[in-house]
C-alpha cells in the first residue's frame, strides 16, 4: 500500500530527527512511538473461541502491514459490557468494532434478524449462499440505513443453535411447554419460543452461566461449540439437536470512527477482517465435528429431534406469517430464494 509505506517512511525520518535531537538511539524512539490509530474491538465470546483466536491473528497482521500505525485491542468475554451496553457504546463511538448477532442487532434494526428465522436454513450450503449473496447484502444495507454503523462484507459464523436443559430432554415441541428458557434480547427469539410453548426469559450472554446455575432459567439455546467453550455443560445435562436457528456475527464498525482512518489503511483492515472471518468459519466447522463427543465425555446426554414437528408448530401458530409481514415481501423473498417456502 503506497500510502502506508509513505507514512512509514515519514515516521522513520521523524524518528531519526528526534533521536539526533535528544541523544536517543533510533530503536528507542521506535519503541516509544504510539500507534496513529488505537482502536477497540469488543465481543462477547470466551478467549478460547475460534473468533478470538483468529481476531488475535487479525490484529497482529493489521499492525504489521501498517507498520504499527494501527493498534487494535481486543476485549473478549463482554469485558466492556453486555451486548446491549456494547451496542450503545459502538453507536456512541466509545468502541470502534463489535461483533454482534444479527438477531440481537434486531433490537435496533428489526430487519437484520431475518437470517435467524426459526428452522429456516437447513445447512451451511444455504447459509453461505444467502449471507455472502443477496440476503447478506440486503441486511448490510438495512444496517447502513438504520444506524451510524457499517457491517463488513463477510459475516462470521456462530453456528446452528441447539437447546440444552437441566431437568429433561427436549424431543418434541410439547417438551418445551412452560420451560423457562434463557434467550438473548431479541423479539424474534422471544416470539419463536413463545410459539413453541416455552417461557422465554431474556438474559444477556454474560449472565447466562449464573442464571442456569441458580435456576433462574431451566435451559438455554446456543451453538454446540459455544456450549463447550463457555462451559455451559457444567450447569446443563441434556442437549437436543434442534438446529432451530443459524446464527452469526456481523463485524460492525462505527462509521464515523472508521472514516477517520485513511482509505488505504481501511482497505488493510477490511482485508484482514475478511480473511479472519473465513478462517473462523473453517475453524468452527472442524470444531463441530468433535465437540459433541467432547461434551458427551463431560456428561451431557444428546438426542435428535424431528425438526418438521417444530416447524409445523411454528407454522400453525402463525409465526412465519407474522414475521413475513414484519420483514416485508422483498426481504422475505430474498430469504426464501435460499431456504425454500416457509410461510
Amino acid at each position: 500500500m503506497a500510502g502506508v509505506k509513505r507514512r512509514s517512511f515519514l515516521k522513520s525520518i521523524s524518528a531519526v530527527t528526534a533521536a539526533s535531537a535528544f541523544g536517543l538511539s533510533y530503536s528507542d524512539v521506535i519503541l516509544a512511538r504510539r500507534a496513529d490509530f488505537r482502536l477497540k474491538f469488543a465481543n462477547n465470546l470466551p478467549v478460547s473461541h475460534p473468533m478470538n483466536i483468529r481476531a488475535k491473528e487479525m490484529v497482529d497482521a493489521i499492525k504489521k502491514e501498517t507498520d504499527g500505525a494501527v493498534d487494535i485491542r481486543v476485549y473478549p468475554s463482554s469485558q466492556l459490557g453486555n451486548d446491549t451496553d456494547t451496542l450503545s457504546q459502538i453507536r456512541a463511538g466509545a468502541v470502534d468494532f463489535f461483533t454482534l448477532s444479527p438477531i440481537i442487532m434486531g433490537t435496533l434494526i428489526s430487519k437484520t434478524q431475518i437470517s435467524g428465522i426459526g428452522f429456516g436454513f437447513k445447512d451451511y450450503d444455504q447459509v453461505w449462499k444467502a449471507m455472502d449473496g443477496e440476503l447478506g447484502a440486503a441486511v448490510r444495507e438495512e444496517i447502513e440505513k438504520g444506524s451510524n454503523l457499517t457491517a463488513f462484507d463477510k459475516i462470521w459464523d456462530n453456528g446452528f443453535r441447539i437447546i440444552t436443559t437441566s431437568s429433561k430432554p427436549v424431543k418434541t415441541p410439547d417438551d418445551l411447554t412452560s420451560v423457562k428458557l434463557r434467550v438473548p434480547p431479541s423479539p424474534l427469539w422471544t416470539s419463536m419460543f413463545k410459539s413453541l410453548g416455552a417461557s422465554p426469559t431474556t438474559i444477556n450472554f454474560a449472565e447466562t452461566y449464573s442464571a442456569l446455575q441458580t435456576h433462574i432459567a431451566d435451559g438455554q439455546e446456543n451453538p454446540i461449540t459455544l456450549i463447550e467453550t463457555a462451559k455451559l455443560y457444567e450447569v446443563q445435562k441434556y442437549a437436543s439437536l434442534t438446529n432451530h436457528m443459524w446464527d452469526g456475527f456481523w463485524f460492525l464498525a462505527n462509521r464515523d470512527n472508521l472514516a477517520k482512518v485513511p482509505k488505504d489503511i481501511q482497505e488493510v483492515i477490511r482485508k484482514h477482517v475478511m480473511d479472519a472471518s473465513l478462517k473462523e468459519r473453517e475453524d468452527l466447522a472442524k470444531l463441530s465435528l468433535t465437540v459433541k463427543q467432547t461434551l458427551e465425555g463431560k456428561g451431557m446426554a444428546f438426542n435428535e429431534v424431528d425438526t418438521n414437528a417444530f416447524r409445523g408448530k411454528l407454522k400453525d401458530a402463525g409465526f412465519y406469517e407474522e414475521w413475513k409481514k414484519s420483514f416485508g415481501d422483498p426481504l422475505w423473498s430474498k430469504l426464501e430464494q435460499f431456504t425454500g417456502a416457509l410461510s
